[in-house]
């Protein structure tokens, strides 16, 4: 297979704190020798785990690139033993642009592994995190929340996979991160994720969705940043009490949990994150935009559950996620 193009100006096995940037080679209209340089900070003291924490695989999803930049500007060499490698912005176009998908190439960088170094811009970045990132790393986490079209409950998740000792790594680090809720999660659309990519090659892999509407809050803000803490605590990498609360514990047993809309129109939801909704209870009405006159378009939930995400803003397209549900269940048959 061809080399990557991308070339670190760091050096990921010298010891020290090192802040620069993954150079892709881009070249375009406005500069024939261009390139996207992509932030990285690189921070070693010796042997030990390494973690590896990414924010702005989406790019309008704020809380992990908010989180990672004040965790690369804070973290002190002597804070650690081991190595943590931090991007902030891992679809850099992305996040540059404010937009789920680079503007580049519309790479979706979570659909695009393991990537191709002679690919578009979204899979030279995916090939890159493949072969070079990926298979130095023991724990990592990728930040995510709702973008401009999804909110959610602040959740820390895990999946379920065919390795049970790798399973349970990962879920005792999702309930080490201490978000206020803990996700056994079903993915919809699974393929050429970053997820998959990370636990394929047995790493510890933690996500999140830390709620959304293309802005990040105070609050989770702070979810995000305790739990990076957190897991380099839970890693050993860092010293020191980890900081936990109570959380909720929830999973989702099907794909009964899944809400797509029927039509396009104008949503009005009948309840609010965090309600428990029953079976065949009323979820949204659709209202036509194009008509007056005429009854909304009804969507009923297909299982008994927590709603724990739902569409932003206010108009829906047909085929659109409208809502998402979730099964809270004791912490302690997780």
């Amino acid at each position: 297979m061809r080399d990557n193009p991308i070339t670190p100006t760091v050096d990921y096995g010298k010891n020290g704190v090192q802040h620069g940037h993954l150079r892709l080679p881009y070249s375009r209209n406005d500069s024939a020798w261009g390139s996207v340089p992509i932030p990285i900070t690189v921070i070693r003291n010796g042997e030990g785990q390494v973690a590896l924490f990414t924010g702005g695989n989406h790019g309008d999803e704020y809380e992990g690139p908010l989180a990672l930049t004040h965790l690369a500007h804070t973290l002190r060499l002597e804070d650690i033993s081991g190595t943590v490698i931090i991007v902030p912005f891992m679809n850099y176009p992305a996040f540059l642009a404010g937009t789920r998908v680079s503007p580049l190439d519309q790479g979706n960088m979570n659909r695009a592994f393991p990537g191709q170094p002679d690919g578009t811009p979204t899979q030279k970045i995916a090939d890159y995190f493949q072969r070079s990132l990926l298979p130095m790393a023991d724990l990592v986490l990728d930040f995510h929340s709702g973008g401009e079209t999804l909110d959610f409950l602040p959740f820390a998740a895990s999946h379920v996979l065919e390795a049970s000792e790798q399973q349970a790594r990962c879920s005792a680090a999702r309930d080490a991160f201490n978000a206020p809720f803990s996700m056994e999660m079903r993915e919809i659309d699974a393929l050429g994720m970053y997820d998959e990519a990370a636990e394929s090659l047995g790493k510890t892999f933690v996500t999140t969705e830390l709620g959304g509407r293309g802005t990040a809050t105070p609050e989770t803000i702070a979810i995000a940043r305790k739990g990076a803490r957190n897991l380099l605590i839970h890693a050993g990498i860092m010293e020191g009490q980890m900081d936990i609360a109570p959380t909720r514990m929830l999973i989702q047993p099907d794909d009964a949990c899944f809400h797509f809309s029927p039509e396009a129109g104008l949503i009005e939801f009948c309840h609010s994150l965090g309600d428990t909704v029953r079976q065949g209870q009323t979820l949204a009405h659709i209202w036509p935009t194009g008509h007056t006159g005429r009854a909304p378009e009804t969507v009923t939930a297909q299982r008994d559950g927590l709603l724990t995400a739902r569409h932003h803003p206010g108009l829906v397209s047909a085929g659109d996620c409208l809502a998402v549900l979730a099964v809270e269940i004791p912490h302690s048959l997780a």
